[in-house]
């Protein structure tokens, strides 16, 4: 007689879940020992790649271009032509060519082109941010190598500047010239900035709004006579270049009492001014 043998049943079970922190493990590669590699000290190191190259800026010509292209020229065209000091042409271009002058202080080399069309942009340019000459020769290679930032700003000559300006500048990013809307919808580097200027510091609903917004952006107040009181900025704008920079205020007399201005800064050092020291 033939012996049959039956096989014990086995259970079914399921699977138990992968954690999430397994998974991480289960997916990560394997660690390679250096020295167990006969090629790891040969073999070439990856280079730092240059940043991409930017696209040109395109500037739109100003329907004022004929008459004026900066504050002495407007202001002899205004007297040529008789314009009212008080009307709103005269106070928004002479606001606009003031804050021009006052950024340029900064850095920043903007043009004017507001106009019927400029879906509120009245400023539009790049800023070379400048290191202090004591850091020059530690910088790394992607802050030596760090392109201008593209900048457009929006100037608002009133007394009391609100949130929703925020949002009007926003949408001064979708309408931006060609040629710098198509570095903005890329998504590479090179960095953007808008720039929301108005006469008094901002309030507490701008600057939360500035917190909230996911474009990169800043806020400058600055007089009508190109005193600039006040300069910040979004998280944003640090991680499209301005990560380290900040700004100060110091006396111009070197007393306590005497007149202020805003200076920028370099990881607390200030930094110099590329126009008027």
């Amino acid at each position: 007689m033939r012996a049959v043998f039956l096989r014990r049943p086995v259970p079914f079970r399921l699977p138990l879940p992968i954690s999430p922190l397994r998974r991480t493990f289960a997916s990560a590669s394997p660690e390679v020992n250096p020295e167990s590699t006969p090629n790891a000290h040969n073999s070439p190191q990856p280079q730092p790649q240059p940043p991409p190259e930017q696209p040109p800026l395109i500037y739109p010509n100003p329907a004022s271009a004929p008459h004026h292209t900066g504050l002495p020229s407007f202001l002899a065209y205004a007297e040529r032509t008789n314009l009212d000091p008080s009307s709103t042409v005269y106070v928004g271009t002479h606001f606009e060519y003031t804050v021009q002058l006052a950024l340029a202080r900064f850095g920043l080399d903007l043009r004017r082109v507001g106009g019927a069309s400029d879906c509120g942009i009245d400023l539009l340019g790049t800023w070379a941010l400048p290191f202090p000459s004591s850091h020059s020769s530690s910088l790394s290679g992607a802050a030596a190598a760090l392109s201008p930032l593209r900048v457009l700003a929006q100037c608002k000559a009133v007394q009391r500047p609100g949130p929703h300006f925020i949002r009007e500048l926003e949408g001064a990013f979708v309408g931006a010239p060609a040629g710098w809307r198509a570095w903005t919808e890329s998504g590479r580097g090179g960095g953007i900035l808008g720039l929301l200027v108005a006469e008094k510091p901002a309030t507490k609903g701008i600057r939360e709004a500035l917190a909230r917004s996911r474009w990169p952006m800043g806020f400058v107040a600055c007089s009508r006579v190109g005193e600039v009181s006040q300069f910040l900025w979004n998280r944003r704008a640090e991680e499209e270049g301005l990560e380290g920079f900040g700004v100060a205020v110091r006396y111009v007399d070197g007393d306590s009492g005497g007149k202020k201005e805003v200076v920028l800064t370099w990881k607390g050092e200030r930094v110099s001014s590329v126009r008027g020291g």
